[in-house]
């Protein structure tokens, strides 16, 4: 049984000293960056509360259980068993996404990336040597898809890989089984790898029906890797801790080559809190926050709605992110700017997630109702101006 997951109150969040609530001053409503302000899940404060007691803070173990937590996690939300043992930990999604890529790729090869697309991406590249081929997504009036014919096109010169965010950052998109055959199918005719980003995975609506890429057919399993992390869902992104998985021989090789290290830079507090976090006993906590969620992205179209006419936004499928169009406000290529200076609500540049980003800003939903709505009255009220 769940029971609906609640902010914390203002006054206490501001306690906190991660880069949401220290990046600007006391008077600025944070939702840009991607933490929430949700109470942690009760399993993870008590192994997390047992740690320090113990000073169980030392190096992590070359033999965890988050590989096996992570598979009955997936099984139980995704009805997909992932093998164990070809599963490896390291720091972070994205040194995840950058360690596969120096494998898969030679210096000069192009990655394809899909924006709107989660800003880091476009280093993430970079760092790896490669060179970013943008495909943005394909905006049908109601829905963002994946441009086939753009990755066929990509592919056809010479792209070497396909970076997928899945849900997508920041759209909220859950891409359907159909789409994500057919890349799988577009990867194996190339030779092209996918590596599957699925960090906001866990918090996809029940409706949504969210299928991981590693489960979706033979081809994506031959060509494809996925980075997974209880981070997004469960608030976990400070303390490192993140599963590179595969699903068969040629992927698990690559991943088992990898140095050592990369392992290593998992951090103990977060292997912890992660294996709490997949645990059976955090489901109902999981599905209170679902709910939670539900309620939010349902509030914020209400108030923009009533409030903010003209502000174009559709309801996630997966996450606490909204992605919103407030061209027709006439505030220009980065309205977040404005909202920030004269509204005193910092929101996520809609420009840092490409082009495609111009005349947008990215809202954190995962708040309380009350800060939810003070934040679009705070917006709402630049229209009087």
């Amino acid at each position: 049984m769940s029971t609906k997951v609640r902010a914390l109150p203002l006054q206490q969040l501001r306690e906190r000293t991660s880069e949401k609530w220290r990046e600007y001053p006391a008077d600025v409503l944070p939702l840009f960056v991607a933490e929430t302000d949700f109470p942690l899940a009760p399993a993870i404060t008590r192994a997390l509360s047992r740690a320090v007691e113990t000073g169980d803070t030392g190096y992590v173990a070359s033999r965890t259980p988050l590989a096996a937590a992570y598979a009955e996690f997936a099984t139980r939300r995704f009805g997909w068993s992932p093998d164990p043992a070809r599963m490896r930990s390291t720091a972070d999604v994205s040194m995840g996404i950058v360690e596969i890529l120096r494998r898969v790729t030679t210096p000069g090869d192009r990655v394809i990336v899909m924006p709107p697309v989660y800003p880091p991406f476009y280093d993430l590249v970079e760092e790896a040597g490669a060179v970013v081929e943008r495909v943005p997504l394909r905006d049908t009036g109601t829905a963002w898809e994946i441009d086939l014919d753009g990755i066929r096109s990509a592919l056809e010169e010479g792209a070497r890989a396909i970076l997928l965010c899945s849900p997508h950052n920041p759209t909220g998109t859950v891409h359907s089984v159909a789409s994500l055959t057919a890349l799988a199918e577009l990867a194996a005719a190339h030779g092209a790898t996918v590596v599957s980003d699925e960090i906001h995975a866990p918090l996809a609506q029940p409706d949504a029906g969210f299928t991981p890429f590693l489960a979706i057919s033979d081809a994506a399993r031959e060509f494809g890797y996925a980075v997974v992390s209880a981070s997004k869902a469960f608030n976990l992104a400070g303390l490192k801790c993140a599963l590179i998985v595969t699903a068969s021989d040629g992927p698990t090789g690559v991943v088992r080559s990898l140095p050592i290290e990369v392992e290593w830079r998992t951090g103990q507090f977060g292997l912890l809190a992660a294996v709490a976090a997949f645990s059976e006993e955090s489901d109902g906590w999981l599905d209170g926050l679902l709910d939670t969620l539900d309620e939010n992205r349902r509030l914020l179209a209400t108030l923009l709605a009533e409030h903010l006419s003209g502000a174009r936004y559709r309801m996630p499928d997966a996450g606490y992110l909204a992605w919103i169009d407030l061209t027709e406000l006439g505030w220009g290529d980065n309205p977040a700017r404005r909202i920030l200076r004269e509204a005193k609500v910092a929101l996520h540049y809609g420009l840092a997630f490409g082009a495609e980003g111009a005349g947008h800003a990215r809202l954190n939903f995962g708040t309380s109702p009350e800060i939810l709505t003070e934040a679009v009255t705070r917006i709402a009220a630049l229209r009087d101006v």
